[in-house]
């Protein structure tokens, strides 16, 4: 949990106001991306979850990407910022790539799959479809802000 910290005197104290997550695109030779259907909602996303509050970024992304998938990772670039404001969710987007282990499936994951980057487009709402899109291209990192359905400013 982040905690809000100000310089400012207040009468009251303040209060956490968003979380941060993690979220590894992880790209194979052929340019497939791997992907989970989540088991608690049935939606297409790249593996990720809730930042630990002692933990490094990078470490958080391979650590739920590993106990999601099962595939391990180095952890590359930063590709994306992403706010939900309707949830209060800051989400950092990392590009990875996989280094071992197997595809199984975990509490958190319904499938595993390989999926190519149309697929993603189609399988994905567009809030999830774009991170990936963004881990693709090459360049500084995206900062998007959305309602946790549709992209602000599109």
């Amino acid at each position: 949990m982040l905690l809000y910290m100000s310089n400012s005197r207040q009468e009251t104290p303040s209060t956490p106001l968003h979380s941060v997550s993690v979220a590894g695109v992880v790209v194979r030779g052929d340019g497939r991306v791997l992907t989970i259907k989540r088991a608690d909602n049935g939606t297409w996303e790249p593996p990720g979850g809730v930042l630990e509050l002692a933990e490094a970024p990078e470490d958080g992304v391979r650590r739920e990407i590993y106990e999601e998938t099962g595939i391990t990772v180095r952890v590359g670039r930063l590709t994306g910022v992403y706010k939900n404001t309707s949830r209060g969710i800051v989400a950092l987007v990392f590009r990875c790539h996989a280094e071992g282990g197997h595809e199984r499936l975990s509490e958190e994951s319904a499938a595993v799959e390989w999926l190519t980057p149309d697929e993603v487009t189609s399988r994905m709402t567009e809030v999830y479809a774009v991170r990936v899109t963004d881990a693709l291209l090459n360049g500084a990192p995206r900062v998007r802000v959305h309602d946790g359905r549709t992209l602000a400013g599109r």
